[in-house]
């Protein structure tokens, strides 16, 4: 079997090999239907549209990508054409987590945000939202969660589900933790658009570590000189690579898409398409992918709050960014080690 991978997932190539008899690394966003016309597997992440004007006429039969997201996967192509698809829920989760409580804390230090009397707004309780709640419930944080699709299956008897109306008024902190919907009875396509912002109460802070189209990106630019909204985090950017320059100007945290790019989630996203294609192969996957360890000369501090930066500190991503927002892919791409505990030094 061949299989064609994008070449900036990691960990994978010296478990690949023995899965397949041949194994090409590419750039994920410069992959071809030549490239994958005698291929059986096809291995992705974002960067790549898996849809019919790549995949007919190819043999591919497996798709894997190492996401949590898969809207760039046209799935009723591939359902028609009979091409099995998985992707990898959840496996981030933590990383996101990560990068929202280290962001907290530099807004704590920073801006003066008192955390212990914040109400912070989760939109989007899935998989990463539920991780973002634990950990800024952890800092003393009130948590309102928002998730019609979950409320309508579950109740909300306990009322531990809130309307976005009740976030926009109460929260001085809404973070987005959805996919990208566009139709249906929830769409999140610019949930986030100007009269979003012109109607909330508390002048909050706005994160989003979603997808970019989630919030309306010009919108926010505008409520952010208005002054509606008091701070911006951004993670994802509506037209990546190529990110409005005067946003990124104004944000308070700008980054390159990286919020998941933890070792660890890394690891686990290889492990789970690893795993998937082993299942589909019908063999048994008998291996762990581990991320490396931190170096010996890591010196990590007794306070875990500090410790939490020392780990994962995300001004230094938002200052490579904001000093070269042209070499947004060039720095995704050629992301530094990042793990989530001090746990995994080397001794």
């Amino acid at each position: 079997m061949k299989a064609i991978i994008d070449d900036k997932i990691p960990y994978i190539r010296p478990f690949i090999s023995k899965l397949v008899d041949e194994a090409v690394f590419l750039p994920g966003a410069e992959i071809t239907a030549q490239d994958v016309r005698d291929a059986d597997i096809l291995i992705v992440r974002t960067r790549t549209r898996c849809n019919r004007s790549l995949l007919h006429g190819s043999r591919v039969r497996f798709i894997a990508t190492a996401t949590i997201g898969y809207d760039h996967l046209d799935t009723a192509y591939l359902q028609q054409a009979g091409i099995r698809w998985t992707n990898c829920p959840g496996c981030n989760a933590s990383s996101v987590g990560q990068y929202i409580h280290s962001c907290m804390l530099v807004l704590a230090r920073e801006t003066g945000l008192e955390l212990q009397t914040t109400t912070v707004g989760i939109v989007g309780a899935g998989h990463v939202g539920t991780d973002v709640q634990k950990k800024l419930s952890s800092l003393g944080m009130k948590c309102l969660i928002c998730d019609p699709p979950r409320e309508q299956k579950e109740g909300n008897a306990r009322g531990q589900f809130h309307s976005l109306q009740e976030l926009m008024e109460q929260c001085q902190v809404i973070t987005f933790h959805t996919p990208l919907v566009t139709e249906g009875p929830w769409p999140t396509l610019h949930m986030a658009d100007a009269s979003f912002f012109s109607a909330l109460k508390q002048r909050p802070v706005i994160i989003n570590t979603s997808r970019g189209e989630v919030v309306d990106n010009d919108a926010l630019e505008k409520a952010l000189a208005d002054g509606l909204v008091r701070q911006a985090v951004i993670d994802t950017w509506e037209g990546e690579p190529r990110i409005s320059r005067t946003l990124l100007e104004k944000v308070f945290i700008g980054t390159p898409h990286i919020a998941g790019y933890s070792a660890d989630g890394k690891a686990h996203a290889t492990q789970m398409v690893l795993t998937a294609l082993c299942e589909w192969m019908g063999i048994q996957a008998d291996f762990k992918v581990e991320p490396p360890s931190l170096p010996e000369t890591f010196i990590h501090s007794a306070d875990p709050l500090t410790l939490a930066l020392q780990l994962y500190d995300p001004r230094s991503d938002s200052s490579r960014l904001k000093a070269c927002p042209e070499d947004f892919e060039r720095i995704r791409n050629n992301y530094p080690l990042r793990r989530e505990s001090a746990s995994w030094l080397q001794h």
